[in-house]
């Protein structure tokens, strides 16, 4: 993916196909693309110049480490279109999957859109689970992409289904034109699902936790057992919304599933992502968050964005040069989380795990200015 000029090192960067080859080679590309990234959205968003400005970032910022960027919170996108391309420009508009209030709306113009096509591909290539000559069927528990596209986890999960060939997907949040909103079909869920077991072929579930918590239930409540096999993966995302009262740790979800559906715990996989960031951060078989060459996180103090290092918990700072679209290169959370390193499973780089919302209304200091210096 060679980029001229002024994405010289960022087209490097995202032509390194090991996701999780943390070298120094890779650092220094990753450094080096955010000070592009930081350049292009300085030139072309007034709004988040100003916000640059008002933050103190100098003039000179050809040695600036990423950690130097002032972070932009997440909220803001709630209240603002912060946008560094033009209009015409834009391929595509995405809104958060949030249940309740404003939902965040970014875009992603042509050269952003390429990028995490390829940032994608190359995680989960990565982590073992790309197979383009697999016929897979898809259950898919988030909005169907027809009547949803525009919503974040709709566009993911799209692009998920592309990580192997498809024998069949279907996906379980359906519009209900009666009531002209999306429901989830239960019912419909389950036929399909035991319908799937009974092929040849593996399957691959993706989408919200708390529906396939819904769909063990039922199988439960009719004695039926499945056996998807060892080709079979769950990827989960996207937390349990509307569902927190059903809520269970990752140990016990795993732990029901694998024996509801007969399919190995390593195969389950739970992915953390965000659409005003979009990266994805996915389990490896020990289950832990692994942050790839593309990304950098932090756990930081909320009032002095201090990085509290490794094994402190503190709000998710999340860091990327991927987008030319908009300025969410440098994203301060809502989220808590704490940094992790030397996985088990030998991937070099950090992993992370989350621990629940942060309680934004008690913190005043830094993590909120930003929306502050925008009105």
């Amino acid at each position: 993916m060679a980029e001229g000029k002024p994405f010289e090192a960022t087209g490097l960067l995202f032509d390194q196909l090991e996701a999780f080859d943390h070298t120094p080679e890779a650092e220094k590309l990753f450094a080096e693309s955010m000070r592009e990234a930081l350049r292009w959205h300085l030139k072309n968003c007034a709004d988040f110049r100003a916000f640059m400005l008002e933050s103190g970032l100098g003039d000179d910022i050809d040695n600036l480490a990423p950690e130097e960027i002032p972070p932009l919170l997440v909220t803001i996108f709630k209240e603002f279109r912060l946008i560094s391309v033009p209009e015409n420009k834009v391929k595509i508009e995405l809104t958060s999957s949030g249940t309740g209030g404003r939902k965040s709306a970014i875009v992603l113009d042509n050269r952003s859109y390429r990028r995490i096509q390829k940032i994608v591909f190359n995680i989960f290539n990565s982590l073992g689970l790309v197979n383009l000559k697999q016929k897979v069927n898809y259950l898919c528990f988030t909005y169907d992409p027809k009547k949803a596209g525009s919503v974040g986890t709709a566009f993911s999960d799209k692009m998920l289904t592309g990580l192997t060939a498809r024998r069949s997907v279907f996906y379980a949040i359906r519009w209900n034109e009666a009531v002209k909103d999306f429901e989830f079909d239960l019912e419909a869920t389950v036929k399909k699902l035991i319908e799937f077991g009974r092929r040849s072929e593996p399957v691959r579930i993706l989408g919200f936790p708390a529906y396939l918590w819904q769909v063990c239930n039922r199988l439960e409540e009719k004695g039926i057992r499945l056996y998807l096999g060892n080709d079979s993966y769950i990827i989960t995302g996207g937390g349990w919304k509307m569902h927190k009262d059903q809520e269970v740790t990752k140990d016990i979800f795993k732990k029901r599933v694998e024996q509801m559906l007969g399919m190995p715990g390593e195969n389950i996989r739970d992915l953390f992502g965000m659409v005003e960031h979009g990266i994805p951060y996915v389990d490896c078989e020990h289950g832990r968050l692994h942050v790839p060459i593309y990304a950098r996180v932090r756990a930081v103090d909320p009032e002095t964005l201090e990085d509290l290092g490794v094994g402190k918990a503190g709000l998710l700072q999340l860091m990327t040069p991927y987008l030319s679209s908009y300025p969410s290169i440098s994203l301060l959370t809502t989220d808590r989380a704490i940094i992790e390193q030397n996985c088990p499973c030998g991937r070099s780089g950090k992993t992370f795990r989350i621990l629940g919302r942060a309680g934004l209304a008690k913190h005043k200091g830094c993590a909120i200015t930003a929306l502050d210096l925008l009105k």
